[in-house]
């Protein structure tokens, strides 16, 4: 599956995003969101809303996570959006497609391409937080619980990814691709709090108290239906004080079929699409 050929396309695609100017324009973002955050969440005298006080290096990151929400994927959109509608819209989708390089191995090549174009620097900067939060706490790392946060990190730039470039291929101009990544992104970073809270009042819970058992149960189920929802359910994981009643197996079950499924989706669309 990973020829020759496939592996040309993914170091042309992240080569080329690497180098962008959106890059370029998006690191300082990133360095912000990401190591910065860390950094003042990690704060010793901190407390947040509600009287928390994070005291271990998952705690922090967690709370980090926000970063990778806001700025991550949106970069992730940013940089995926026309990987598909640009080529449509010159031409030269036409001449890809007609190469003898099979159409399943050249999804594969722009999918990875696209997602590892924003995963590096994103790992890196994830990677950074982590050693701050470590030496700001005078804490190790855990490696399991590491690993499993750079696993979530990685999912949820792919989810962003792959649907970007599905709503890609559906687009014959940028400016409609930009449009559907964009509003994705609002509906389930700012939008999908708004479901919930109708969800729950539908089902005769007081939206109004925080700490309702009844409201933190629907919530944690309604967040598998969003992407954000999911990764926040699978760094809670490695945090024993939270328990939102979403057993760890489903979490990660979630996890793979919001992984699968728009994975097929592209793979069928590039099949299937007409330069």
């Amino acid at each position: 599956m990973f020829n020759p050929q496939v592996f040309s396309t993914i170091k042309r695609i992240v080569r080329q995003k690497l180098t962008s100017t959106r890059m370029f324009i998006m690191m300082p973002i990133l360095i912000l969101f990401i190591p910065g955050m860390a950094w003042g969440f990690a704060d010793p005298d901190i407390m947040l809303p509600g009287g928390v006080k994070p005291e271990s290096v998952m705690e922090v990151m967690f709370y980090t996570s926000l970063g990778v929400v806001f700025a991550g994927t949106m970069c992730g959109v940013l940089l995926a959006f026309d990987g598909i509608s640009k080529d449509r819209f010159s031409g030269v989708l036409e001449v890809k497609l007609s190469q003898p390089m099979p159409r399943k191995h050249q999804s594969i090549g722009i999918a990875v391409g696209h997602w590892f174009a924003i995963l590096i620097p994103v790992w890196s900067l994830w990677l950074i937080a982590t050693l701050l939060v470590c030496y700001r706490l005078g804490e190790t790392i855990i490696i399991t619980e590491t690993i499993s946060s750079f696993i979530a990190v990685a999912l949820i730039l792919f989810w962003y990814v792959i649907f970007s470039l599905i709503a890609s291929t559906f687009s014959t101009d940028q400016g409609t691709s930009i449009a559907f990544g964009v509003g994705m992104w609002f509906l389930f970073t700012f939008l999908w709090a708004l479901v919930t809270s109708i969800v729950a009042f539908a089902s005769g819970v007081n939206v109004g108290e925080l700490n309702n058992p009844e409201m933190i149960r629907i919530e944690g189920f309604l967040d598998l239906l969003s992407p954000n929802g999911v990764f926040h359910h699978l760094l809670e994981t490695n945090l024993t004080a939270i328990d939102r009643g979403v057993p760890p197996i489903v979490s990660w079950l979630a996890a793979a079929v919001w992984s699968v499924l728009p994975w097929l989706w592209f793979n069928s669309r590039m099949t299937k699409i007409q330069p």
